[in-house]
C-alpha cells in the first residue's frame, strides 16, 4: 500500500490465502479498496525452494487462475470505476439497543461479537450511570485510541462505552478508574498478530488496596474479582473499541492464547516485595496508583526456587528457553526474590537486571536463525540499526547478549506458599496513572 499510495508505483500484494478476508479489510480500511492482491498456498514455512516455486508457477488458490498471470494483469491493467470508488465507514455505535427479552439481547451481544463468548451482564443505563459515577471524567471525553494492528485505522473511543464494557465485564464502578487508564494506554489487549500474544496489566500504589485487589496467594489465578473482572473489562474494551476482533478478520492468532480472557492481570505484592515497585522504577511516586502494561505475552519458563550450587546455570537455561526476540519479565514470589539477594547478592532490581542481560547469551549464527529475529530484527541489523548491526557482524560461534538491557523487567508477585517463579516473554508498553480517572 505505502509503495503504491506514497511512490506511484504499480504494485501487486502477494499473499498466502488464509490472509483472503484480513487484507482485503485492511485495504479497504486504508482508503484502497482496488490494492491489487494475489494469492497463493498456506504454509510457506518449512517448505523447499522447489515447492515455493511451484507456488509461484501455479494456480491462485482462490480464483483458480495462475499466479504470474494475475501479477502481469495487475501491474498492468488500469483501474476501472470499481476500483477507484472512495470507500466510506461509519463509526459511530447507535447509544442504546432497541429494548427487547434479557434472553434475546444476550444473544444479540453474543452474535454481534461483543462479548469473549462467555456471558456478560448486560449494561443497561442505570449499570452504566452507577460506573461513570466513580470517575470525575465525563460521559463524553476521549480517553484515546486503539487499533489491532498497525496496519488498521485507529478508533476514538469515550469514557462511557469503557464504563460500558466495565459493566459487561461484571466489574464493580470502583474499578473504573483503574479500567480507564488502561484504556487510556493505547494498547491493545487484542492485539492480531499469527502469533498468538496476549496482554499483561500490573497495578500498583493504594489503589490496589480500596479495591482488594490480590497480590498474594493466587494473585494470578480465578481468585479475586477486582483482579478478574478488570482484566476481563480490559480484553471486552480492546475488542469493541478498536473496530473488532474476529477471527479471520481482525484478528489472525494462529493458536489463539488463553491468557487473553483476563489479560494476566494482578498487582504487585510491594509489601513483600524487598525491591521498589514497579511504579516507582518507572518514576511515580510510591503514593501514586498506576497500572503498567505489557503486550505480547505468550510464553513462559518456570522452576522452584534458587538452588544453592547451580542456580546460575539454571536461570541461565530459563534465559535460553525464551524466543530471544521476545524479552523476559521475571516474575518472583517473594521467597524467590529474597533468594536472588541471598544467593546472588542483587540489593536492588537493577542489578539482577544487569545479571540477567549480560548472562542471557547465545551464539550468534544461533540468534539469526530464529525466525522472529530474522522477520523483525535482521532488517533493522542490516540498515545500521544498534544493538543488532553490531549482532551482525559478530562470529557465528561468539556469545552475544539475547536482550536489551532497558527491556528486561522484574515485578514480585505471590503469596509466599512456596518459591514457584516464571519469566513471561513480554514486551513492555507503558506505565499509567489511575488517580487522574478517579
Amino acid at each position: 500500500m505505502t509503495i503504491e499510495a506514497q511512490y506511484g508505483v504499480p504494485t501487486v500484494a502477494v499473499h498466502t490465502d488464509k490472509f483472503d478476508r484480513v487484507v482485503r479489510s485492511v485495504a479497504s480500511v486504508n482508503g484502497m479498496p482496488g490494492l491489487q492482491q494475489v494469492f497463493v498456498p498456506q504454509p510457506v514455512m518449512g517448505k523447499s525452494a522447489r515447492e515455493l516455486r511451484a507456488y509461484v508457477d501455479g494456480n491462485d488458490p482462490l480464483t483458480g487462475r495462475l499466479v504470474m498471470q494475475e501479477v502481469i494483469e495487475g501491474l498492468t491493467r488500469p483501474f476501472d470505476d470499481e476500483d477507484l470508488k472512495p470507500v466510506e465507514f461509519d463509526r459511530s455505535t447507535p447509544r442504546l439497543c432497541a429494548p427487547d427479552t434479557e434472553e434475546n439481547l444476550h444473544r444479540l451481544f453474543l452474535e454481534n461479537n461483543w462479548t469473549d463468548t462467555l456471558p456478560i451482564v448486560l449494561p443497561t443505563e442505570e449499570r452504566v450511570a452507577a460506573m461513570l459515577a466513580h470517575t470525575h471524567r465525563k460521559a463524553d471525553e476521549v480517553v484515546g485510541h486503539m487499533r489491532p494492528t498497525y496496519f488498521r485505522e485507529y478508533w476514538e473511543y469515550t469514557v462511557e462505552k469503557v464504563a460500558v464494557n466495565a459493566v459487561m465485564a461484571g466489574a464493580r464502578p470502583e474499578y473504573l478508574p483503574v479500567i480507564l487508564a488502561l484504556a487510556a494506554t493505547g494498547a491493545s489487549a487484542r492485539g492480531s498478530t499469527t502469533s498468538s500474544m496476549a496482554a499483561m496489566a500490573v497495578v500498583n500504589g493504594p489503589i490496589r488496596h480500596e479495591i482488594q485487589m490480590n497480590s498474594g496467594t493466587g494473585a494470578m489465578a480465578p481468585y479475586n474479582h477486582a483482579n478478574a473482572t478488570i482484566g476481563r473489562a480490559y480484553g471486552l474494551l480492546s475488542q469493541n473499541l478498536q473496530g473488532g476482533s474476529v477471527p479471520g478478520l481482525t484478528y489472525m492468532g494462529s493458536q489463539g492464547n488463553n491468557y487473553a480472557y483476563n489479560s494476566v492481570t494482578f498487582a504487585e505484592n510491594e509489601e513483600r516485595s524487598p525491591w521498589e515497585a514497579f511504579h516507582v522504577q518507572q518514576g511515580f511516586k510510591p503514593t501514586d496508583s498506576t497500572v503498567s502494561v505489557f503486550t505480547g505475552c505468550r510464553s513462559t519458563a518456570f522452576t522452584l526456587g534458587l538452588r544453592e550450587k547451580h542456580w546460575r546455570e539454571h536461570v541461565r537455561n530459563m534465559l535460553r528457553g525464551m524466543d530471544p526476540h521476545i524479552p523476559p519479565t521475571l516474575l518472583l514470589d517473594p521467597i524467590t526474590a529474597r533468594q536472588f539477594i541471598d544467593r546472588g547478592g542483587f540489593r536492588t532490581k537493577a542489578t539482577l537486571i544487569d545479571w540477567l542481560y549480560d548472562n542471557a547469551r547465545m551464539p550468534a549464527s544461533e540468534y539469526w536463525d530464529y525466525q522472529l529475529v530474522q522477520n523483525y530484527l535482521y532488517p533493522r541489523a542490516t540498515f545500521g540499526e544498534e544493538p543488532w548491526a553490531s549482532k551482525l557482524k559478530a562470529a557465528p560461534d561468539e556469545l552475544i547478549r539475547m536482550f536489551r538491557r532497558e527491556d528486561i523487567h522484574v515485578v514480585v508477585v505471590g503469596g509466599e506458599t512456596n518459591g514457584y517463579w516464571r519469566i513471561m516473554g513480554c514486551t513492555y508498553q507503558k506505565t499509567v496513572s489511575v488517580d487522574e480517572w478517579r
